[in-house]
């Protein structure tokens, strides 16, 4: 298509007539306050090649996605994120979605797991299974998975602080069934960096929390090689309210900060840089999040090649996972939720995920019932086989707008990304509160828009029903208070029949491991996880060898 004088004349005389013409608002903004114009043509792209800027599919820059074929091959994984109450409860959950289709498993876990207390310690009182599923000892993990080949299912686990612990946990119940850790496949999440910026759940401070990190990433590029070491997470960091631009740039300094953790270890970058995988938030702006993923995989290519001289493509490339965007559902109208959720989703299919979750109708209000994760499991599906978005690789590719958004997106990206580097990277800018501080203040932004009603948001600040207060609510599953109390005395009589001298043992020498700067901590925590140890001793082992991170920001440290 040629754009010559003829076509600029054209757009100048057509620019006059539209400026004449009524419009809603005068100015149209992203969430990440960038402005859209009221046309795109190919004035708005840059002079660069295509195959700088695009490319092929499963070739650099990756712009257009990670593999040749993309969903013509196979669709992306639709991995519905559960977990409440006990490990059986779970299991049932999991048997349910698998029998409705599911491909994958994600585990989400009660608090007290996530930040390394046992299901009896005071802190976890009322908590216990309540926003996931409790697991204290090997033998919850066991009955978590009860009847699922751990050989032939991909599983991802929504854990960071107690990473380590759960996945030794994991590696311990495959052995029990004859399976080694080889063929093993699935993720940890493992990015503790975005739980200090956005999300709460550490234990230990940065420095121990980052060795941790890379601990598990050289034992798994050792013992455990079909597994994605880590999914560095912008999922949350967007939850707490920062915009796309802040998201991508935030993830990918994240990102940096590990493999350079990994690198200065002694690791090689291409033995290691192929199982890390990424995590991003599907909100609500449609085509900012399709340019957010394309510019994302482009980013990493460069930052990967560039940066850290990796050599293998696989390197090269950003395989990530989708989550639609739960801080845009509303406890008003929920029904509404399954249209935002259905957007949501398509803007990832169409941004290239290679796996998927999306949130169900009644989150807002409680964890999903059955029918509404049927419901939201269904939506991927209906996408999947109904809607021909996946006949083609990168349909919007080409799109003046997309293109002109990708690149926008990336270029204010980088440029936060160098002030980043300026400050001595990720860790630096967490540990000065920087990062924190651009999230809070995107997070009030974004809130007074919703508030002045400059933000729609159908059923909260227009459109709302009459009798709002009447309106249905959708029915919502309870979580029995009996569950824990059930479990802690499950995890009673577990201390109570296991050999408290093996335990002693293997928790001295993980402590003489924690010590130790040059150990890798995982064989300890698999050993103790072997005799018998509970999730809680082991982070109270490592507490007392590294303190905590409140404790020691408190004390100026």
């Amino acid at each position: 298509m040629r754009w010559d004088e003829e076509a600029r004349a054209a757009q100048r005389a057509w620019e006059a007539k539209a400026e004449a013409a009524p419009r809603r608002r005068e100015r149209f903004l992203t969430p990440s306050g960038i402005e859209v114009k009221a046309l795109y043509t190919p004035e708005d792209l840059p002079e660069a090649s295509y195959l700088e800027r695009l490319g092929f599919p499963g070739e650099y820059p990756f712009t257009r996605g990670v593999y040749p074929t993309m969903y013509r091959g196979r669709p992306w994984t639709m991995r519905q994120y559960a977990g409440y109450a006990t490990a059986e409860e779970s299991n049932r959950r999991y048997r349910f979605l698998l029998e409705q289709g599911q491909t994958g498993l994600s585990v989400a876990f009660d608090l007290p797991t996530q930040i390394g207390y046992d299901s009896d310690h005071p802190l976890a009182r009322g908590e216990v299974g309540r926003v996931g599923v409790a697991v204290d000892s090997v033998e919850d993990m066991e009955r978590l998975f009860e009847g699922i080949p751990l050989d032939r299912v991909s599983t991802s686990m929504t854990i960071n602080a107690t990473a380590a612990t759960l996945l030794a946990m994991y590696i311990a119940v495959a052995e029990r069934r004859g399976i080694p850790p080889e063929k093993l496949s699935g993720t940890v999440q493992n990015d503790i960096l975005k739980e200090y910026a956005a999300r709460g759940t550490y234990i230990y401070p940065p420095g121990p929390s980052m060795r941790l990190v890379t601990d598990l990433m050289e034992f798994c590029a050792e013992r455990v090689p079909a597994w994605n070491t880590i999914s560095i997470s912008g999922y949350h960091i967007r939850e707490a309210g920062a915009t796309a631009v802040e998201e991508l740039a935030f993830t990918l300094a994240d990102g940096i900060a590990y493999v350079q953790a990994a690198v200065e270890r002694g690791l090689d970058v291409d033995r290691f840089a192929p199982r890390l995988s990424f995590f991003f938030n599907a909100h609500i702006d449609f085509f900012e999040e399709i340019a957010k993923f394309r510019a994302a995989r482009r980013m990493w290519a460069r930052i990967m090649r560039e940066r850290f001289g990796a050599r293998d493509p696989r390197s090269w490339m950003l395989r990530f996972h989708t989550q639609t965007a739960g801080s845009t559902l509303t406890a008003q109208q929920p029904e509404n939720n399954v249209v935002r959720v259905t957007l949501q989703a398509l803007a990832a299919v169409l941004g290239g995920t290679q796996s998927l979750h999306t949130n169900a109708r009644d989150e807002a209000l409680a964890l999903p019932t059955e029918a509404s994760a049927r419901l939201a499991l269904r939506t991927q599906q209906i996408i999947a086989l109904e809607s021909g978005v996946a006949a083609t690789i990168d349909p919007l590719g080409g799109s003046y707008y997309v293109e002109a958004l990708t690149d926008r997106l990336e270029q204010e990206a980088w440029a936060l990304i160098e002030e980043i580097d300026r400050m001595g990277g990720a860790v630096r800018a967490v540990e000065e509160g920087w990062m924190q501080e651009r999230i809070r203040r995107s997070a009030y932004r974004y809130q007074r828009a919703v508030e002045s009603g400059e933000r729609p948001v159908v059923g909260v600040n227009v459109l709302r029903e009459e009798d709002e207060e009447e309106a249905s609510v959708p029915e919502l599953l309870e979580i029995d208070p009996a569950v824990e109390r059930a479990q802690v005395e499950r995890l009673r009589a577990f201390r109570a029949r296991r050999d408290a001298a093996a335990v002693a043992r293997a928790r001295e020498e993980l402590e003489r491991a924690a010590r130790d700067p040059h150990a890798n901590l995982l064989p300890p925590i698999l050993a103790a996880v072997r005799a018998g140890t509970t999730l809680g001793e082991i982070a109270d082992t490592l507490r007392a060898v590294f303190g905590e991170y409140g404790a020691a920001r408190e004390a100026g440290l």
